[in-house]
């Protein structure tokens, strides 16, 4: 049964939930006799999860990433052993198996929204086409774009990563999908990239400050910082994502804040990559929630916004982390351009999430049910898991390879 359009109900018991088309139409009143209606008695109701900076690419990691070898010392050293080796050796099918394990293991996990940071070196061209067809596919909510560099082949290959993002802008409207503008950092771009990238008319998504090595890059170029360098080269418009954010000052925070930029904290991937805790973030009215390319299950996220600014010394408020949260929705519906709000009510999207204590039985997204008791409507998860492991070991092949 794949529930979708006008006049669908949840009924919750004591509460149904109305949706007409995409949206919420009514909560609490009583269904139609004749009305299609999927039981949710005994669950709780809510709406879906956002994930507000994310790398689909890095999907197939869980499926045995080789660790880097020699152990990396510095944050870019993990980036060279790990990361950007793992960038390089994506083609077309495993980014194919990357983006549809993730996608469908983050519906099943209750988050509907994913605003993803694209990188593949050796797969440009097209490359954002496979993740856009995954999240139609599956019925996921999906804002991307190309982050251009210059580190492998200099500028042109910064163009050919921003004529990615103008040609996938240029496409045929989606209904699950929205473009952007991405730059993959200050410290792998040249000033001619920089400029070109804000010449696309696109909120910018681009890692800012992540570590003390981007600060340093910028300060040599002339730059107070990377987040100047990226707003007096005009690459910055207001709504842009500014991922990380983790040796920003409160000064810097306050400016992003005031040019209407977004800063998404990613607390797992911090802690995992050593490169500290985001604590000046808390003087920006617009700050949200990220894993960096870990699982988007955004409930183990929370959490470990809570223990990691515990263990800085740093501890969050109830009130600070409903914030992060209402910030990601907030950032959605300006992506996509409907009212994704972080409490269901009359007039927001049907995007709808039903608990059964901690585990998902039913998603519902833009008023179509994409998962029922447990299972995807739009895919085969044995089968979107079984090409993921035939094409995990290819991958890593290929990453050593490349050492």
């Amino acid at each position: 049964m794949a529930l979708t359009g006008a006049g669908l109900f949840l009924d919750g018991g004591a509460e149904v939930l109305s949706i007409d088309g995409g949206t919420v139409s009514a909560v609490g009143q009583a269904a139609p006799a004749s009305a299609r209606v999927l039981d949710c008695r005994g669950l709780a109701l809510g709406p879906g999860a956002i994930n507000a900076h994310t790398h689909l690419y890095s999907g197939l990691a869980p499926l045995g990433l080789p660790p880097p070898e020699p152990p990396p010392q510095s944050f870019l050293q993990i980036l060279e052993r790990l990361w950007w080796r793992l960038d390089c050796a994506l083609d077309e099918p495993s980014l194919r198996a990357s983006a549809e394990l993730y996608i469908a293991e983050a519906l099943l996990a209750g988050t509907t929204t994913l605003i993803d940071h694209h990188e593949s070196p050796c797969f440009i061209e097209g490359s954002l086409d496979v993740l856009a067809d995954a999240a139609e596919r599956l019925g996921c909510r999906l804002a991307t774009g190309y982050g251009a560099t210059d580190r492998n082949g200099g500028p042109d290959e910064g163009l050919r990563g921003l004529d990615e993002c103008r040609r996938f802008a240029r496409e045929r409207p989606r209904r699950f999908v929205r473009p952007l503008a991405a730059l993959h950092a200050s410290f792998t771009v040249g000033d001619e990239t920089v400029r070109h990238a804000a010449d696309l008319g696109l909120p910018m998504h681009v890692h800012v400050a992540e570590d003390a090595a981007d600060v340093t890059d910028a300060k040599q170029r002339g730059f107070a910082g990377p987040l100047e360098r990226l707003l007096t080269l005009g690459a910055l418009p207001r709504g842009s994502i500014v991922a990380h954010g983790v040796h920003l000052t409160l000064a810097q925070v306050r400016a992003a804040d005031d040019s209407g930029l977004w800063l998404v904290q990613n607390p797992r991937s911090n802690a995992g990559n050593r490169v500290g805790y985001a604590r000046a973030l808390d003087a920006s009215t617009r700050v949200a929630l990220g894993t960096d390319g870990y699982p988007a299950d955004m409930r183990i996220e929370r959490a470990a916004l809570r223990e990691e600014s515990e263990r800085a010394g740093h501890p969050l408020s109830d009130d600070t982390v409903a914030a992060r949260v209402r910030g990601g929705h907030a950032l959605a519906s300006s992506l996509f351009g409907v009212r994704l709000e972080p409490e269901l009510a009359p007039g927001c999207a049907a995007d709808v999430v039903a608990w059964r204590g901690d585990a998902v039985i039913h998603v519902i997204v833009d008023g179509e049910l994409v998962v029922e008791n447990g299972r995807l409507t739009r895919g085969d998860l044995d089968a979107i898991r079984a090409h993921a492991r035939e094409q995990a070991p290819r991958l890593w092949q290929r990453m050593k390879e490349l050492a």
